[in-house]
């Protein structure tokens, strides 16, 4: 049980979702969740697939991590000031419904910059054995879908310039919400141009 708690499996039905929050069992509704999500869509657009390209796509993102994460910014594991005041009046079930709808929206395809994707597609599909930067497919799978299951998120036609942002955070250490420190050690290991390479490959992915 406790092992099934740690890996916080996701479970998309019919346009809900189980996540849990400690002990909690918490159903999030996808019908309610795009009713309080008019705040959101200033930022992340009203299907989670933001304009912005320095602010994440949701759309299409597993409902868990989506939950994780706004948690996190509400227990301040994760630090960025513009959502401070955004999750500052959410409860666990208005995030487990925000969750819940922006993981059945459909993610706008990315577009990659093709002189830099191919160091990317390497990079991502097998790492970097002389510097050891682990293969991204490993965890987030060879298509840039994530394993819900391990609650690892989906990345396939993410912002270039968002996920460079992050890869950034990681490897300075101002991001360092990730379990183990996985990501926090991958991103210690990789260049500049490593990251902008994966970030242009990543964007070409589709869902």
């Amino acid at each position: 049980m406790k092992k099934t708690l740690i890996m916080a499996l996701a479970v998309m039905t019919f346009g809900s979702s189980a996540v849990w929050a400690a002990d909690v069992e918490i159903k999030g509704d996808a019908a309610a969740g795009k009713t309080k999500s008019a705040t959101c869509a200033a930022c992340h657009g009203a299907d989670g697939n933001s304009t912005n390209p320095e602010w994440p796509k949701l759309a299409g993102q597993n409902a868990q991590y989506l939950f994780k994460q706004l948690m996190d910014f509400k227990a301040q594991k994760r630090v960025n000031a513009s959502m401070a005041p955004m999750v500052a009046p959410l409860n666990p079930q208005d995030m487990a419904d925000l969750a819940a709808y922006f993981s059945t929206q459909k993610a706008a395809p990315g577009k990659a910059d093709q002189t830099k994707a191919q160091l990317g597609s390497l990079v991502f599909k097998g790492g970097n054995t002389a510097t050891g930067v682990a293969a991204c497919a490993s965890c987030h799978s060879p298509t840039g879908l994530g394993n819900p299951a391990a609650n690892f998120p989906a990345l396939s036609g993410q912002h270039v310039a968002y996920t460079k942002i992050q890869l950034q955070a990681f490897r300075q250490g101002a991001r360092n919400n990730d379990a183990g420190k996985m990501m926090q050690n991958v991103a210690n290991k990789m260049s500049d141009a490593e990251m902008d390479a994966v970030a242009e490959y990543i964007s070409g992915l589709q869902q």
